[in-house]
This record gives C-alpha cells, sequence and structure tokens, in this order.
C-alpha cells in the first residue's frame, strides 16, 4: 500500500522530516504491519516535473492490518495536517526482506503496465528472479507486486546506499526511517 501526497514547491520538507522522526519510531511494532518505508522526494528544479512528495510505502500481515490502519486516529491525523491521499494496493507477488533492512536510506519504485496478453505466472516468477539478483546487489528490501484492477506491476527496493536505478520512469525517494515488527 502507498500514498503519495505531492506537496508545494515551497512546502518546508523539514516539517516533513520531522514528522517522521517523531512518528516513524512509533509505527515500529504496529500490528499487522510487516515494514512501513517513510520515503519523501525533494523537487529538483533541473528535472521536469519533479516534485515534493511525502509518499510513506506499507507491506502489510493482512487486509484487515490495512484497513485498521485506515480507519484509525493515525491515519485521521495525517488527513487533518495533509489531506486526505489516494491510497493506492497491489496484491504481493513476491517478498525479499534482509535482516539490516532499518539501515536503509533509498527506495525505488516503478510501475509498468501488464499487458493484456502477459503470463502472470511468468511475470511473476521473473520478478522472484529480480528480487533475489537485486538482493545479491546489495538491496535491503525488494516488494513485487500487481493491480489486477489496473494491470500494472511494482516494484519496490530498498537500499542502504543510493542504487543506479535503470529504469527512467522510475520515482527516487530518500528513506526516512522504516518501521518494523518489534522481537
Amino acid at each position: 500500500m502507498q500514498y503519495s501526497l505531492a506537496l508545494a514547491d515551497d512546502h518546508a520538507m523539514a516539517r516533513i522530516d520531522r514528522r517522521i522522526a517523531d512518528k516513524g519510531p512509533q509505527f515500529d511494532g504496529y500490528p499487522q504491519l510487516h515494514m512501513k518505508a517513510w520515503l519523501t522526494a525533494r523537487r529538483q528544479p533541473e528535472l521536469q516535473g519533479s516534485v515534493n512528495l511525502y509518499a510513506p510505502f506499507y507491506l502489510w500481515a493482512s487486509p484487515q492490518g490495512q484497513t485498521d490502519f485506515l480507519a484509525s486516529p493515525a491515519f485521521a491525523t495525517l488527513c487533518r495536517d495533509l489531506g486526505r491521499p489516494a491510497v493506492q494496493t497491489w496484491l504481493p507477488w513476491h517478498t525479499e526482506l534482509a535482516p539490516g533492512l532499518a539501515q536503509a536510506r533509498h527506495a525505488s519504485r516503478s510501475i509498468t503496465a501488464i499487458a493484456a496478453d502477459a503470463d502472470l505466472a511468468a511475470l511473476r516468477a521473473q520478478a522472484a528472479v529480480e528480487a533475489r539478483a537485486a538482493m545479491a546487489r546489495g538491496a535491503l528490501a525488494v516488494v513485487t507486486g500487481f493491480d489486477p484492477a489496473g494491470w500494472t506491476q511494482l516494484r519496490v527496493q530498498l537500499w542502504k546506499q543510493a542504487p543506479a536505478v535503470q529504469d527512467p520512469a522510475a520515482q527516487v525517494y530518500a528513506v526516512g526511517h522504516v518501521s518494523l515488527p518489534t522481537a
């Protein structure tokens, strides 16, 4: 699950950084949450179309965890402070999470169209192969999924070091915090 809030060019992104620093640790051990990557992107004037973004990405243990969160006071506070976002969801295909995931500082997200004649089983198998290859190159997490309503495939990768992103359409983020289950 992800929502992405585009913020004004002159938005004080330091306020978003403080929000992440204050609220991020409160989500460590959040019920039904496998992972929440607190993601931001800064507007880069030299890149046409780049905007300030606050775009957390969630991996839930169950749909119930997701719906409980969306009905929670925490989500109501976000809506009050920043506006109610459109929430995107995908069905998970493959997930790899490394033990050092809390050290992630960079992320990328790619969303690609799935052709009408695509072999979904083959795409899912290929996603697993690509995820394992990214992990071998040092990724700390790879989540792939698909949206059967819009027929798109998602790939989110988290890294300690800035990755070499090969997809020019990929959105690149900074990771302010990674919330994980508590032991």
